[in-house]
């Protein structure tokens, strides 16, 4: 968890100094211009593709101990029963 936190302070540091204006400036990755803006989206998509590759491996690895990152298979309508009780947060 060090180098995973570590990464994405390397991720919000390079994003937290850019003002509004930095945004429409043009930056060129493999010859091809970019807005700030469009690189910033183009790194997203990249990091959340590998993120997915990580949680695939991640829940491939621990088979039956495999908790779910989310509702689980099949618990859908007792989650959504459980919000509308007020039993849990939508957060």
């Amino acid at each position: 968890m060090e180098q995973w936190n570590a990464g994405w302070n390397w991720v919000f540091g390079a994003l937290e100094p850019l003002s509004d204006a930095d945004l429409t400036k043009t930056i060129y990755i493999r010859g091809e211009a970019h807005s700030v803006m469009q690189a910033i989206n183009r790194q997203v998509a990249h990091y959340s593709y590998h993120v997915g590759q990580i949680v695939f491996l991640a829940k491939h690895l621990c088979a039956d101990s495999w908790k779910s990152l989310s509702v689980p298979r099949k618990q859908s309508a007792a989650f959504n029963a459980d919000i509308a009780s007020g039993k849990k947060s939508q957060r």
